[in-house]
């Protein structure tokens, strides 16, 4: 995996943590240790799970020619 992945320099956000879980029913996190927090919360019990993230994705460059295509 890429270290954009496992960046340390990520905010501790509840919704990246492995103790918490996303409701259904609006932004607000369900967490094992303290309840239900809001999704930019952390504790100390925080502990990273990086399937949980979804890295922002990267903008392809609009600017290509037919050329760039050809054999």
């Amino acid at each position: 995996m890429s270290n954009k992945v496992f960046n340390k320099k990520l905010p501790h956000r509840c919704e990246y943590c492995i103790h918490g879980i996303g409701s259904q029913y609006s932004d607000e996190i369900l967490c094992i240790k303290r309840g239900i927090t809001a999704a930019g919360d952390s504790c100390r019990k925080y502990k990273y799970d990086p399937l949980k993230r979804q890295p922002l994705r990267q903008k392809i460059a609009d600017n290509y020619s037919p050329e760039d295509f050809s054999v």
